[in-house]
């Protein structure tokens, strides 16, 4: 008796983060659809290219290519998700908020492509990796206050996930994080680094804006020019890449507790001198 044929999984990704940790637990040859930006985060060279959940000009290109499931993420335009639930496709919408929503992603994906064996291990090779970046943020003198921007208009902070990073990193998130945010709450909060990661926009975030918003003139991270840019995909896109993102994140604020070092040290040997000056 020939026993039932396993139904082979084909998966259209429609968000960089799926793509990303499905490349890291090996199973990139179940992928037959992604987006354009999932060459940022993933080596899918070569693989059809098709929309996002926030623009899909042709769905005939996705049926196309006979996906047993598509995977998506929050937030999508509902318009383009309705249109696939329209073909009967099997859609999952991934929608982490923290580092633990994150490595349950990683779970469930390596459930549903059979291997959870490399997802366990991804999941302990990141862990791993923020312990060894917060042993090393532990050199830093004290927590510096962060404020990490994902949108400028209308302004929005960085997901949670990314305020988890920072406290990783030593410093410290001082608005809330995900969240739309007025330039008159930056500004009260005084933060000491302005950590720039637009979405969707690579390293072209816009240090120069920063300096120009006038209800920021005196906010620290201005009058040191402390603002960073850090690559969107590195703290924007919840999977295998927020190792780097943290990374880029530790060595700046080491730049910048070097900064706050010098500063106090130039301020101690001035003192000094002043006095026995007699200014």
């Amino acid at each position: 008796m020939a026993l039932p044929k396993k139904e082979v999984v084909r998966i259209v990704s429609l968000a960089p983060s799926a793509t990303s940790i499905l490349c890291a637990i090996g199973a990139r040859r179940l992928l037959v659809g992604v987006t354009k930006w999932c060459c940022d985060v993933a080596d899918v060279a070569g693989l059809p290219q098709v929309g996002d959940c926030w623009r899909m000009e042709s769905m005939a290109d996705v049926v196309a290519l006979r996906p047993t499931l598509v995977i998506g993420s929050v937030p999508y335009k509902q318009e383009t998700v309705a249109k696939l639930l329209e073909q009967r496709l099997n859609f999952l919408a991934m929608n982490p908020r923290t580092l633990s929503d994150i490595y349950a992603d990683i779970r469930l994906l390596g459930g549903i492509t059979g291997r959870t064996t490399a997802a366990g291990s991804l999941i302990q090779k990141m862990r791993s990796e923020f312990v060894r970046i917060a042993r090393a943020a532990k050199k830093l003198k004290r927590r510096l206050r962060v404020y990490c921007e994902a949108w400028p208009n209308p302004r929005i902070s960085s997901p949670p996930w990314v305020a988890e990073l920072v406290a990783i990193c030593g410093g410290e998130v001082i608005v809330p994080a995900g969240e739309k945010v007025s330039d008159a709450q930056v500004a009260e909060a005084q933060p000491e680094v302005i950590v720039l990661a637009w979405a969707a926009t690579g390293d072209k975030s816009q240090p120069e804006q920063a300096y120009r918003v006038a209800a920021w003139k005196d906010v620290p991270a201005i009058l040191e020019r402390r603002v960073f840019v850090v690559r969107d995909e590195l703290l924007n896109t919840p999977g295998p890449s927020l190792v780097q993102g943290a990374m880029e994140l530790l060595k700046l604020l080491q730049t910048a507790g070097l900064q706050e070092q010098e500063k106090r040290t130039e301020g101690t040997e001035l003192g000094p001198r002043r006095s026995q000056s007699g200014i």
